[in-house]
Parts: C-alpha cells; sequence; structure tokens
C-alpha cells in the first residue's frame, strides 16, 4: 500500500471516513467528530512519506519497527521527518494508555463522583502512557539504542506527560483544598513568574 501514493491516500480517507461513521453511529459526542476529519484531512494533504513516518513511530510503540529493513536513502530521508515518528509514537502510546484508563473511569464513574473517576483514571492513565510501550519494547526485545540513534530521544513524551501531570495536578488540588487555598496558590504561582 505504502508503495503507492494514491492507494495509501485513499487508504487514510477511507479511515477517517469509517472512523467518522463509527461516531455518529456509536452517537458520541459532536465534538469528537475532529478526529476522523483530522484524519481525513491528512490524507488528503499529508506526503506519503510523512505518512511512513508516523506509521513507523506507531510499529516502533509495539516494539516492531525493523530498522535493518530500511535502505541508506530512506534511514536519511526519515531522519528529517523525525516529529512525524514522535507523533506516531505518542499518539500510539496514548490510544495504548487510553485503551485502560478509560474504561477503567467508567467502571469507577458508576461507583463514585464523574469527577473522582476522571481523576483516577487520570492518574492510572499517566504510568500507562510512560511505561506501557517500554514495557512491550522490553517484551519484543527491540533494539530501541537503535532508533534512538537514528530519530534521536523523543521528547514528546515527556511533555504531553508534564502537561497532563500538572492538569491532574490542578484537578485533585481543586477537589481536596478548598477554594480560597487554591486561589492563594495560583496568584502565588503566577506572581511568580513576573
Amino acid at each position: 500500500m505504502f508503495e503507492n501514493e494514491l492507494q495509501t491516500r485513499c487508504a487514510i480517507c477511507g479511515t477517517g471516513v469509517l472512523l467518522g461513521l463509527v461516531f455518529v453511529v456509536a452517537h458520541l459526542p459532536f465534538i469528537l467528530l475532529i478526529v476522523p476529519v483530522a484524519v481525513l484531512f491528512l490524507g488528503v494533504v499529508a506526503d506519503p512519506e510523512e505518512t511512513h513516518a508516523v506509521w513507523y513511530g506507531i510499529l516502533n510503540t509495539f516494539g516492531i519497527f525493523d530498522l535493518s529493513a530500511l535502505t541508506d536513502a530512506e534511514r536519511a530521508n526519515y531522519t528529517q521527518k523525525r516529529h512525524y515518528f514522535w507523533f506516531g509514537e505518542v499518539g500510539m502510546a496514548g490510544i495504548l494508555a487510553g485503551s485502560i484508563a478509560v474504561p477503567v473511569g467508567i467502571f469507577l464513574a458508576g461507583r463514585t463522583e464523574n469527577s473522582l473517576a476522571f481523576i483516577s483514571a487520570a492518574i492510572l492513565f499517566l504510568p500507562l502512557f510512560v511505561f506501557l510501550p517500554k514495557l512491550i519494547q522490553w517484551a519484543m526485545k527491540t533494539d530501541t539504542d537503535a532508533v534512538i540513534d537514528m530519530f534521536g530521544k523523543n521528547e514528546q513524551v515527556k511533555k504531553v506527560f508534564w502537561s497532563l501531570f500538572v492538569v491532574m495536578a490542578g484537578l485533585v488540588l481543586t477537589r481536596v483544598v478548598d477554594p480560597v487555598t487554591v486561589q492563594q496558590i495560583l496568584g502565588i504561582l503566577t506572581s511568580a513568574g513576573t
């Protein structure tokens, strides 16, 4: 499929359309249609080599990316598209972690408050987001050092992790501490930056 540009674009656009139909048939919130529209948009405008780099990032998350299968020209080309590779890694790590954390959150929502269930699921999501791909790669005995040598260290995982961590800490703080104390802490934090 990846050798023919038209087939690649049709496959990506078809995935976006099917995903959109699933969201409509499942009566999911309308805002979630952003995901299939983004996939459809990428199928139309993305360069197939960028799509390959995203695909290789997804495969690397599962520990099945074989770096030795690439020619020297492909290595040089994909090294220049490292952000797409990282996007594939981060996106798949988020999907893997969400496939465990979301059902746990839904389960907890029936037994406790929605905000507490959401916070618990998000706290579970963070370590899964970081360590589940590493555990899969370790189990598959992949050569992660060779991938790091070619694409560099994925700094996007750290950015996503710390962004989610700060948001979760804020949610926990608002649940545990009274509103006046939260406003004082926010005042201290915002004045410290000036």
